[in-house]
């Protein structure tokens, strides 16, 4: 018997018949144009795009939200932890005016997950309003891929067969859980599970110094805690340009953080009844409470890749092309499951690339080679493009201009007088080819940068342009008059 579909397709009701094995014989199969594995940003984006031109399209989804669970439950909840944090505890009116609000630490915690509950309740509205919107079918259920390509959901009530011309995989990622950490005990957590503490620990160690990390440490911070910052790199952010990261740990260790680089964790335990973390350089320290947020891996377990050809790289990430094609006919991948920069925003856009490629749609044909990084710490990181030791390694002659916030009239207003503005440029012609913002509000201030480096624009655009005043914006043409005196002066960017 041959394996493939019969040619008796019928269009009123969408269903045709497989012809395979025997136990496959007369399977009820439903045709769809495209089929999405996963309705997370990468995902639901994909499918609105393709609906939006025309396309039959169903999404597998195995939770019952939809909107991810690592954009819900991690970067939305973590978002949202960190504005509540700040308002409840007054943080920055205790820097400002020595004033602060002090509640007890249950009614803090109380208000801060009602809080987190409501944002995450109304994204994930938003996004199956969106879905509706657009005609999507949602299939609750585990999806396996077949050869076709066709997917093989296991429902609530049996197994349907979803067969389409394409297949988005965009099943995100999930947080690491190396064995030497007891993910069991109740006080460890990951960054999906830190909302379930049953209280706002007196001490926390916050294992991982990059964006997560940062964020919660900062967060557990303003609520008071007492927390460990422990990386097993030399700097926190190392993506980020080094002058940044090396403030940021200075800023965090002002609001009483303590960072340790090059700290690997070997083991947490119990002793005694107490929490114990154990460092490699033989330090041990005591806490309450233990955020492991150091790495994150695919959800490709149980999709039956390899059966159908889809090849996975050496650190279990989706290989595809420049189009976001994998190696098996009809099927793309875009999200965290291929791998970085893993941010929300982009696997967005991969998502609607890799439907308008698959389905020669002439709307979308590449993402945005020049997307902004956000950490939304306290305080923010913001960067796009190149940074100073990136230029220095490219051999381009590059200057830097900065404008320090303890000089901006609305950062001093508002008491936001930590950070600043840095530009980098080339030397020559002033061109910009990178901007790094730290500060209140940096995950704002980036986009303006972004916007002069994609019509390749010079720092003069900030000298020029008139800002209001008193604006953080207007720290931008501070930073570029700093560059002009530097570059004219003769001295040299510092390559960090």
């Amino acid at each position: 018997m041959s394996v493939g579909w019969d040619d008796r397709w019928d269009p009123d009701h969408g269903r045709l018949e497989w012809i395979g094995s025997a136990a496959d014989v007369g399977r009820s199969v439903e045709r769809f144009d495209m089929v999405v594995i996963g309705a997370g940003p990468a995902g639901e984006k994909g499918a609105a795009q393709a609906a939006y031109f025309g396309r039959r399209v169903a999404i597998v989804e195995r939770h019952d939200a939809v909107g991810g669970t690592t954009w819900t439950q991690t970067a939305l909840s973590s978002k949202t932890l960190r504005e509540a944090a700040l308002y409840l505890t007054s943080f920055r009116g205790r820097e400002l005016y020595g004033l602060g609000l002090e509640l007890a630490r249950e009614t803090v915690l109380e208000r801060l997950r009602a809080r987190a509950r409501e944002v995450v309740e109304l994204s994930v509205a938003t996004s199956r309003a969106n879905i509706e919107r657009h005609g999507i079918q949602v299939v609750r259920g585990e999806a396996r891929l077949l050869p076709g390509p066709t997917v093989l959901v296991r429902t609530a009530d049996g197994e349907r067969t979803l067969a389409a011309e394409i297949v988005l995989l965009a099943t995100g990622s999930r947080p690491s859980h190396p064995a030497a950490i007891p993910f069991e005990d109740p006080d460890v957590h990951d960054p999906d599970t830190i909302l379930s503490l049953p209280r706002i620990p007196d001490r926390c160690v916050v294992v991982g110094g990059g964006a997560v990390g940062c964020e919660y440490a900062s967060i557990f911070g303003a609520l008071g805690t007492e927390v460990v910052l422990a990386d097993r790199g030399d700097r926190l952010l190392p993506f980020m340009d080094t002058e940044i990261s090396e403030l940021l740990s200075a800023v965090f260790e002002r609001h009483g953080i303590r960072v340790r680089h090059g700290a690997g964790v070997v083991s947490v335990s119990r002793r005694g009844g107490a929490l114990e973390v154990d460092m490699d350089d033989g330090e041990h320290v005591a806490t309450d409470a233990v955020l492991f947020a150091a790495g994150r891996v695919g959800n490709t377990e149980g999709l039956g890749l390899h059966e159908a050809g889809v090849e996975l790289d050496e650190r279990g990430r989706i290989r595809v092309d420049a189009t976001y094609r994998t190696t098996a006919r009809g099927v793309y991948a875009a999200g965290d499951v291929i791998g970085p920069p893993a941010l929300g925003s982009v696997s967005m856009e991969q998502g609607r690339v890799a439907v308008c490629h698959a389905f020669g749609i002439p709307f979308k044909e590449t993402v945005d080679p020049l997307p902004p990084f956000g950490v939304y710490s306290v305080p923010e990181v913001g960067m796009v493009g190149m940074t100073s030791s990136a230029a220095a390694a490219a051999g381009i002659d590059h200057e830097v201009g900065r404008a320090w916030f303890a000089q901006n009239p609305r950062a001093r207003t508002a008491g936001h007088m930590e950070g600043l503005v840095k530009l980098v440029f080339r030397r020559d012609d002033r061109r910009l080819l990178g901007v790094h913002v730290l500060g209140e509000h940096a995950t704002e201030l980036i986009h303006l940068g972004q916007a002069v480096l994609h019509f390749g624009g010079t720092i003069d655009h900030f000298i020029h342009t008139t800002f209001n005043v008193p604006t953080l914006t207007d720290a931008y043409k501070y930073a570029a008059y700093d560059g002009l005196q530097r570059s004219a002066s003769g001295s040299r960017g510092e390559g960090r």
